[in-house]
């Protein structure tokens, strides 16, 4: 697979989404929400956790994936990724996303994602307080064609 490095893809997102959630029901069970390109695991996540999907939500990393919670704590797979999740969800947060840009590497196997919006949520006197958040994630391509996240840093800040 040719790749021209050059050109980022950017997608914006609005009332008339480019990336659609088709979500399935597979024999175990779990919700899948497959992306079919590596920017659409940004905007399927944003999405699915605005809907309080947990189950999709993890469908979109891989099994062993690293999501980087703070500059001091990063967790290691599903079962962990869950349980921070379960947190943002319950958060209560509404968001915007503004951009998703996405950089393939040469061969097209792996992808690095950045996602730029806002998250607003209720402050502990009530009062809205809002984030404004650059994440970056790694994604990698899996057999059937779909894009999964193996590194989410949805702060953007990496590790002290």
């Amino acid at each position: 697979m040719k790749c021209d490095l050059g050109s980022a893809f950017k997608a914006r997102t609005s009332s008339s989404r480019e990336a659609r959630i088709t979500a399935q029901i597979t024999k175990e069970g779990v919700t899948n929400v497959p992306a079919h390109k590596p920017e659409e695991c940004d905007l399927l996540l944003f999405e699915v956790i605005g809907t309080k999907d947990l189950d999709a939500a993890i469908s979109l990393y891989e099994p062993d994936a690293i999501f980087v919670v703070s500059p001091n704590q990063v967790v290691i797979g599903h079962a962990a990724i869950r349980e921070v999740l379960q947190g943002m969800i319950a958060a209560n947060a509404t968001g915007k996303l503004d951009t998703v840009t996405a950089i393939p590497s040469a061969d097209g196997a792996i992808a690095f994602t950045r996602a730029k919006g806002s998250s607003t949520s209720p402050g502990p006197d009530g009062t809205p307080v809002t984030t404004h958040f650059h994440s970056i994630e790694v994604v990698r391509k899996q057999p059937d064609g779909t894009w999964r996240i193996i590194i989410d840093d949805p702060s953007g800040e990496g590790l002290e």
